[in-house]
């Protein structure tokens, strides 16, 4: 095994992360030449939170290279309800060869890799979305360089925006952030992503006008402005991010050749307008598919692929 965790972006280390998107582009290229790779592998999901894109490619991904993957939901398991998360992790430890855990609670995660003798993936948390990351450097390395390239997100600071931190300065890329007021990402990712931009030319600016960090952007991002666990502070958000909806207008402040990127679902209309997502340089749904190439570099890495 490469590494036993997978919780965050940083924990591939810069080489790690450019030698997953290395294989993740050669997966997708050559399907078949990877499709027993992880015979005999045993691969629990485990699902907290409801799930379409990441239950499908990791499922699927873990089919086309020769695995068998396990679906466990959160009924099922009881994550610290029915048992201790520390010994859902010792036993399934020795039943699987992965495990990735979609929940609510980064600290669970933690607490899941702490116990594991196997390696544990994040397939989403409350901190951090780093296979959704994976895919979206994968998607925008597929039309120019990542390193020096300006990516913009638009809207919450969230674990969507928490990665793209991450993973954007360990590439060398320029990641802006622009947010409402008091919706900014978590000042301790901002700060530890400032200090990787240091290393690799990259840089890091956080802020609420968003007319301005978009300018010239080669990469606009949006996510929704409601997450699961937050419908009862919809009115509230919605007042506040109206004006970050992603329109033509907004877009137009990018790079003439710029792509609109969504890690979906998208709410059509609200945090961004129907025609953006279906603008000729919305690269959305080559993201979604990347979802599964993604996946399928990262097992291939863990697996200790060269």
């Amino acid at each position: 095994m490469t590494s036993t965790r997978f919780l965050e972006v940083a924990d591939l280390g810069r080489d790690g992360l450019g030698r997953v998107l290395e294989l993740a582009a050669a997966v997708k290229s050559d399907p078949d030449a990877y499709r027993t790779r992880l015979a005999g592998w045993a691969i629990g999901l485990f699902f907290e939170k409801p799930s379409t894109r990441t239950r499908v490619s990791c499922e699927v991904g873990a089919v086309e290279l020769g695995a068998y993957p396990v679906v466990l939901k959160h009924d099922e398991v009881g994550l610290g309800k029915r048992e201790a998360v520390e010994d859902i992790a010792r036993v399934l430890s020795r039943y699987f060869d992965v495990m990735a855990f979609r929940v609510f609670d980064h600290a669970d995660l933690e607490k899941l890799a702490a116990n594991s003798t196997i390696p544990v993936i994040n397939l989403l948390s409350n901190l951090s979305h780093p296979c959704q990351v994976l895919a979206d450097l994968q998607t925008v390395e597929e039309h120019r360089p990542l390193r020096g390239a300006t990516l913009t997100y638009v809207g919450d600071g969230n674990n969507v925006a928490h990665s793209l931190l991450i993973g954007g300065a360990m590439m060398g890329m320029h990641v802006r952030i622009a947010t409402p007021p008091s919706y900014e990402p978590d000042t301790g990712v901002v700060a530890r992503a400032a200090a990787i931009a240091e290393e690799t030319n990259g840089s890091i600016v956080v802020g609420n006008d968003v007319s301005v960090l978009a300018r010239k952007a080669d990469v606009v991002y949006t996510d929704t402005w409601i997450s699961m666990g937050q419908e009862t502070e919809a009115k509230s958000r919605l007042s506040h991010f109206t004006p970050y909806q992603v329109t033509e207008t907004l877009f137009d402040l990018a790079e003439p050749d710029a792509l609109f990127l969504h890690c979906l679902p998208a709410n059509r209309n609200a945090e961004v307008t129907s025609d953006v997502i279906e603008h000729e340089r919305s690269v959305v749904f080559d993201q979604a598919e990347n979802r599964l190439h993604a996946f399928k570099g990262l097992l291939l890495y863990l697996a200790g692929s060269e």
